[in-house]
């Protein structure tokens, strides 16, 4: 089995190697700025793993692996424009960079190109490869609407948040650990097992990141701190404290949550204050925790050996605890 070092190398290669400088560089370039962002390539990394761990040929799924990471990054950049982010890993997003018309352009043209990349591979499996893509990019668009809507919603639920989050977030970890075992020929039952597991890591990976959107460091997390409490988006974090919240509290969550005209340090300083108070930090560790405990039992019931599902395990556990 590989190690995960030898398979990120292996897909940094990849990128590396990638040619993504066409005409007209106007709309190209800013796709060759988004992909030299880096980032963590978590997706490809799933997607090569899972097919190791079943046994496959990492050859095999990297072609469609890679498609998966620009599939992402279209949605980020996608999601920056619709959430007028200006930060994406640290440094300008490509709608603040170019402008909003190129950004959107660009991010169509990604989709193409994670298309193509996608069904690249064996013949015989690409039905089973496209219904799984084609239904997770539906789902992620299903969740994006989702989150769009909770903006304009008074009546959002804690479940309708865990929802919009299974489909904006975890299917896309489920479908880069279910496509690596479709490309090992897994057997359609372990199949669906990693994707269950992928989705309770795909759930509390997001949870992570809005825990980290409050409670992380600027330099260690690569985007603004206080981003969601800015936007007024209806978070875990957010629904719980209404939940919770009584009096003064209650009456200042209100206030500064749902007002658009504070000042941004001051709204951001005033909701995380609020959020310590009522225990907010610790209640979202909890559940971030109870997901990943779910995920590990269904890796139980995978049917190979421990030895090879260890590297995997160990990513895991690094992604629903990490500071970026």
């Amino acid at each position: 089995m590989y190690i995960k070092k030898e398979l990120q190398d292996i897909i940094s290669e990849a990128f590396h190697s990638a040619n993504f400088r066409f005409k007209p560089s106007t709309l190209y370039d800013p796709i060759k700025y988004m992909m030299d962002l880096g980032g963590k390539r978590l997706r490809p990394l799933l997607t090569l793993m899972s097919c190791d761990m079943f046994g496959g040929r990492i050859e095999d799924a990297l072609a469609p692996a890679m498609g998966l990471e620009l599939f992402h990054n279209f949605t980020l950049l996608h999601d920056d424009i619709m959430d007028q982010a200006p930060i994406r890993r640290g440094k300008e997003t490509v709608f603040k960079k170019w402008n909003t018309n190129s950004a959107i352009l660009s991010g169509d043209t990604l989709f193409v190109m994670a298309y193509e990349l996608v069904t690249k591979t064996t013949p015989a499996l690409l039905p089973l490869v496209l219904d799984l893509f084609n239904d997770t990019a539906r789902k992620v668009c299903e969740g994006q609407q989702y989150d769009m809507d909770y903006e304009f919603r008074s009546d959002v639920s804690i479940a309708d948040y865990i929802l919009m989050i299974r489909l904006k977030t975890a299917v896309l970890i489920s479908c880069s650990l279910k496509l690596g075992a479709i490309i090992a020929r897994a057997p359609a039952e372990e199949a669906e097992l990693i994707y269950a597991f992928g989705e309770n890591l795909g759930l509390a990976f997001q949870l992570q990141d809005d825990y980290l959107d409050v409670f992380g460091e600027v330099d260690k997390f690569g985007k603004e701190i206080g981003n969601d409490i800015v936007t007024n988006k209806k978070t875990l974090l957010f629904l719980k404290a209404f939940e919770l919240a009584d009096g003064r509290s209650l009456e200042l969550l209100r206030k500064h949550y749902l007002d658009h005209t504070l000042p941004a340090p001051e709204k951001v300083k005033t909701i995380t204050g609020i959020y310590r108070e009522l225990n907010i930090d610790v209640l979202t560790r909890k559940l971030i925790d109870e997901y990943f405990a779910k995920a590990l039992e269904i890796m139980d019931r995978i049917r190979i050996p421990a030895d090879r599902k260890k590297i995997l395990l160990e990513i895991a556990g690094h992604m629903v605890d990490r500071e970026s």
